[in-house]
């Protein structure tokens, strides 16, 4: 037939993209054949042999990389054809019809009008059979065979099973379905992302074969849009592939619908607010296919956990081991992201930390210093301490300290004093590009930059005298603001340090002094009990005991991972030592017994040689 003429010249002159790459045995070119075939009618075959292979499968076959499988969700409801029909889409030259002037020439005519009327028809069809009737006498676009399919699959579902099964007897033998099944295998890579899931969610649903050209060829094309689906798109894939055997392809998009692109799509559609059993319904599909994960997948899955704001320990120790074994594909912007998601979710990975802070370490002579800059800041957020790193900036910033300007110099400054580490020379460098920036420095800024040096043990003198005239005092607190109780903390700080790191140093009048709380801490209530138990009488708190100072204090006093004392932790150490006490810091003291309690404060009490850390 002249039909069947076309098909088979069209079929000869159509290639179609195969993975050249890798040799394929015989075997695997023959997709296998389904338990039930719709399209066992012989005469449907002969007249449609391009689309629909002979039984022992199709010739071609489409390879794809495996990565990670996402389960699909409930049934999802095809587009109305109101909304398909308003979707904006290259236009067909089928859809302009070119009319002869007076003149000989020819001009374009939309059609504007006979879209309209196409879709206005087509919402007014009751069944299968009226919409094929349609398509056979109104559509001219590829939108209009697309939306033809997807509303021929609307209307069969709704009815019977025994009306379902005459239907498609009606569809498969009705001639114009064969020449909606031929624009969409010619035209797939044309179609919208919508039509694309939508045809192959019909044509699947209607009883096509999954191991005919046509829907091996849309399986193809959504492996290629794959990162352009919307979640109502991926949604529908999803339902469609979970209907379909497994072969090559459903594998490949079953495995791409975990691409974290479209995953961290999906965390931030479900938001910090989504109910939590939506959020570990994702985080066990995640889980079922976690060792497939890539290092660009590890990565987005941190991005997606803190949109979701949820924090799943197993997924991110998952993602941390990947993202280590990776860390030389890393990208700067990359590891600044992932050190500020670890903070968001509150997760905390010593040998993540570890591993980037070498890397880091190992490509300083090629990062800008204000990248290096950002690496430290993400770290002391997380109270890590990167002790070579830090060593290493320090002598960068010793031999030259030109390009730190006042923004970097805070930062820097807060950093060292927080995480307690300042190298031989370097309070020099900083005092001296702070004295640099004082007749330009705010006073809250002159605050925070003697505080960190303060912590540190070191007085900078020009920026105290400056920072403690009375004028620049009352403006450090004017009323109202939000901020005056974190100001007077740092004042009361910063006199401390002065009266005992420095007597000598002159203390104005009108700091405050330090305004102990009257509340007692629990530690505290406990060790008092103790040391009764201990010493049988309170009096004997002041006789023949040598001084010894208890601090009670979180881990999260401590840098990351360590016993070295954080900035604040280490002043109040240094003060202490100062007045005479032998100080002893004791970590998890709540969770001792009472009986541990009284053992360990007399162990520390009686030893000779008592650690200064428990």
């Amino acid at each position: 037939s002249p039909l069947l003429g076309t098909v088979q010249v069209w079929n000869r002159n159509v290639s179609y993209p195969v993975d050249a790459g890798r040799f394929i045995p015989e075997w695997e070119l023959h997709a296998a054949r389904p338990e039930y075939d719709p399209l066992e009618n012989v005469n449907f075959r002969k007249s449609f042999p391009s689309i629909f292979p002979s039984p022992h499968g199709s010739s071609l076959r489409f390879l794809s990389q495996k990565a990670d499988v996402f389960s699909a969700g409930d049934e999802i409801q095809p587009k109305s054809t109101e909304a398909l029909g308003s979707e904006q889409v290259p236009q067909s030259s089928l859809e302009l019809k070119n009319s002869k002037d007076d003149s000989g020439g020819s001009k374009v005519k939309p059609v504007v009008d006979h879209n309209e009327q196409f879709f206005s028809s087509l919402r007014k069809c009751t069944c299968p059979s009226d919409v094929l009737d349609l398509a056979s006498e109104s559509a001219v676009s590829l939108k209009h065979f697309t939306n033809c399919l997807t509303t021929t699959w609307r209307l069969l579902k709704t009815l019977s099973e025994d009306q379902q099964r005459y239907e498609k007897q009606l569809i498969f033998e009705h001639p114009v379905f064969v020449k909606l099944c031929q624009h969409l295998l010619r035209d797939a890579r044309r179609m919208t992302r919508a039509d694309l899931v939508f045809s192959l969610h019909a044509v699947v649903n209607l009883g096509v074969p999954q191991n005919t050209l046509l829907v091996q060829t849309l399986l193809r094309v959504c492996q290629e849009k794959l990162n352009q689906l919307d979640n109502r798109c991926i949604s529908v894939l999803a339902t469609t592939l979970a209907g379909l055997d497994k072969d090559k392809n459903v594998s490949a998009l079953q495995a791409g619908l975990l691409d974290i692109f479209i995953l961290q799509n999906l965390m931030k559609c479900m938001g910090k607010d989504a109910p939590v059993f939506l959020k570990k319904k994702l985080e066990m599909a995640v889980l079922k296919e976690i060792d497939h994960l890539t290092y660009i997948n590890a990565r987005r899955v941190f991005l997606g956990l803190v949109a979701m704001n949820y924090c799943s320990i197993p997924i991110l120790n998952a993602c941390s081991k990947k993202i280590q074994e990776n860390i030389h594909d890393a990208q700067f912007w990359h590891l600044i992201l992932i050190l500020e998601a670890c903070h968001n979710l509150q997760y905390r990975n010593v040998k993540l930390f570890s591993t980037v802070a070498d890397y880091v370490n190992s490509s300083v002579c090629i990062l800008d210093k204000k990248q290096i800059i950002l690496f430290l800041s993400a770290f002391e957020i997380l109270g890590f301490q990167p002790s070579e790193l830090m060593g290493v900036f320090a002598e960068k910033v010793t031999a030259d300290s030109e390009f730190l300007d006042l923004k970097s110099l805070l930062i820097v400054l807060r950093v060292y004093s927080r995480l307690n580490y300042l190298p031989k020379g370097f309070f020099e460098t900083l005092q001296s590009c702070l004295n640099k920036y004082l007749p330009q420095i705010s006073n809250t800024e002159l605050l925070k930059a003697v505080y960190s040096l303060c912590i540190l043990g070191y007085l900078p003198h020009r920026a105290l005298d400056q920072l403690l005239q009375k004028e620049s005092y009352e403006k450090l607190l004017p009323s109202g603001d939000l901020y005056k109780e974190k100001k007077e903390m740092m004042l009361r700080c910063v006199r401390t340090c002065m009266e005992l790191d420095s007597p000598s140093f002159m203390k104005p009048e009108f700091v405050p002094t330090e305004n102990f709380s009257s509340l007692v801490s629990l530690n505290l209530r406990k060790a008092r009990e103790a040391l009764l138990e201990l010493l049988g009488d309170e009096n004997m708190f002041r006789q023949n005991v040598q001084l010894l100072a208890f601090l009670f204090v979180p881990l999260s006093a401590f840098c990351l991972g360590t016993t070295h004392p954080q900035g604040k932790l280490a002043m109040k150490k240094r003060h202490l030592s100062k007045l005479g006490y032998h100080v002893i810091l004791v970590r998890k003291f709540q969770e001792m017994t009472n009986e541990d309690a009284v053992e360990f404060l007399k162990g520390k009490i009686y030893s000779e040689n008592a650690s200064p850390t428990f």
